[in-house]
């Protein structure tokens, strides 16, 4: 097993978590620890493989989390594509406008 940052990368692609996050924003996620519900997290859908998502936890469900954006408008989430894995939790945005995600 190869050895893992515990802080990695992420841009923002799309308008599913506006107004959080827009699209073209960088992030910092933190692999591991724990996820809440209303969490912002990286995650890939089970029925989407190489797929990875920035969106909001809402529920733990069959081993893994229901994930929805924000933008209500944009239904690319577990409402298209069901439960997904989380690699990690957004702590932090780092491009264009640095600051904390809530």
């Amino acid at each position: 097993m190869a050895w893992q940052l515990p802080l990695f990368a992420a841009l923002v692609q799309g308008p599913s978590m506006v107004p959080t996050l827009r699209s073209g924003d960088a992030v910092l996620v933190r692999r591991g620890g724990r996820i809440r519900p209303g969490d912002v997290v990286v995650a890939g859908f089970r029925s989407r493989p190489g797929l990875l998502v920035v969106k909001r936890a809402i529920r733990e469900q069959d081993g893994g989390w229901w994930l929805e954006g924000d933008n209500q408008l944009v239904i690319d989430d577990s409402r298209a594509y069901g439960v997904a894995d989380v690699l990690g939790r957004v702590t932090f945005r780092y491009w264009p406008r640095p600051g904390p995600i809530k």
